[in-house]
């Protein structure tokens, strides 16, 4: 059985070499009892009780997950949403928040609606900027910092190290959604953050098949005892079939990540001072914001996600994403196909989006295809 020690390449593609004593197959069986036998004596040594917190269909994808994080322990959740509200609901109310002002659209929708509302105080800052999180910690009083890195949809980079470290001088917690970057280009722990979130939905599963979510956490504690809790008790666990395609999605995660980061490079590259493009946006382009700090904390790529903003303002851009034919108009990434959407329309009022951005996920076709695509999209919508 491969370990920790092996390359995350042998970890994700033999999902931890598991074998089946009984039958010798090397894919596991799908699970799908709810409940399990007791002892005589009345006693649970199997360790499983009720699936909603027991199911040995999580077991192996769940392995996988912390082996490639460098984890003390992975759970799986019903959706990348289900994982991130854990994080917060494992806090108390009262509790200092701090959160980026650019981040996934839904969760901090939830941050101030739901958590506030519960009794978080949450407070929404420039999270690039160390100088920023420094002045807005409350010693003693902040809890937790939320830290999103590349951050949807601009992209934007924050050195997790330096902010793990000023957080922890501050007695706060620090949880990282590395959707994005994947472990295979990022690994949070490593660099000081306690728990990553990763909607598994996206680049861990990678087929836009299965909704999940996970987290991971660098050592045991009352708090994260506390998140097992939330699992349990509201309900937020994967389906058993849900969990058995995620761990067959991430035997290919290597594979997969590469190719959207080259291509999306490509991409990037090809596109940045385009006549009919204002700007792009990618980590990995030197003129972007955080580049430096990507090169220190991303190894290997710099992900498939990247956005450009189009001349001629919102209408050329919803023009643009009209005009694709390789690119599909759909929400979501990191699926093996690639997809354009209009970020500002899906996130409505107070979105961070500029009404002229389109956000690329970069899929697994061709990348001379995929920019010959963009190309005459552009064109069209420019005629």
């Amino acid at each position: 059985m491969t370990d920790k020690t092996h390359h995350p390449d042998t970890i994700a593609a033999q999902a931890l070499g598991w074998i089946d004593e009984r039958t010798r197959a090397v894919i596991p069986p799908l699970h799908v009892s709810t409940t399990y036998l007791r002892d005589e004596d009345n006693q649970y040594r199997s360790g499983r009780v009720y699936a909603r917190a027991d199911n040995p269909a999580f077991d192996q994808a769940e392995a996988v997950i912390n082996a490639l994080e460098g984890g003390h322990q992975a759970l799986l959740f019903a959706s990348g949403m289900a994982a991130a509200t854990a994080v917060f609901q494992g806090l108390k109310p009262g509790d200092h928040v701090l959160a980026p002002k650019v981040m996934y659209w839904s969760l901090r929708n939830w941050l101030m609606g739901f958590a506030t509302d519960w009794g978080l105080d949450v407070e929404l800052i420039d999270m690039t900027s160390p100088a920023a999180v420094a002045a807005a910690l409350r010693p003693g009083r902040t809890a937790l910092v939320w830290i999103e890195t590349p951050a949807n949809p601009l992209w934007t980079v924050t050195d997790i190290a330096e902010t793990a470290r000023l957080a922890h001088a501050a007695g706060a917690l620090v949880a990282v959604d590395s959707t994005v970057a994947t472990p295979l280009l990022t690994r949070p722990l490593a660099l000081g953050a306690d728990v990553v979130m990763h909607a598994a939905t996206k680049y861990l599963n990678g087929h836009s098949d299965v909704i999940a979510g996970a987290l991971v956490v660098r050592e045991d504690s009352p708090y994260w005892q506390r998140v097992r809790k939330v699992r349990a008790q509201l309900g937020g666990t994967l389906g058993s079939f849900e969990a058995w395609l995620l761990l067959r999605g991430l035997r290919t995660l290597h594979l997969r990540v590469r190719a959207a980061s080259a291509s999306a490079m490509a991409i990037a590259t090809h596109f940045d001072g385009h006549p009919l493009v204002a700007e792009v946006l990618y980590p990995g382009l030197p003129r972007c914001q955080g580049f430096e700090v990507s090169q220190r904390q991303m190894t290997g790529g710099f992900g498939g996600m990247l956005s450009i903003r189009v001349r001629g303002g919102e209408a050329a851009a919803i023009a643009v994403a009209a005009k694709t034919a390789i690119w599909k108009r759909a929400t979501s990434l990191g699926g093996t196909e690639s997809l354009i959407e209009h970020r500002a329309s899906v996130e409505g009022a107070g979105t961070p989006a500029p009404p002229d951005l389109l956000r690329l996920s970069t899929g697994l076709e061709d990348a001379a295809d995929l920019v010959a695509d963009l190309e005459q999209a552009l064109a069209a919508a420019h005629a």
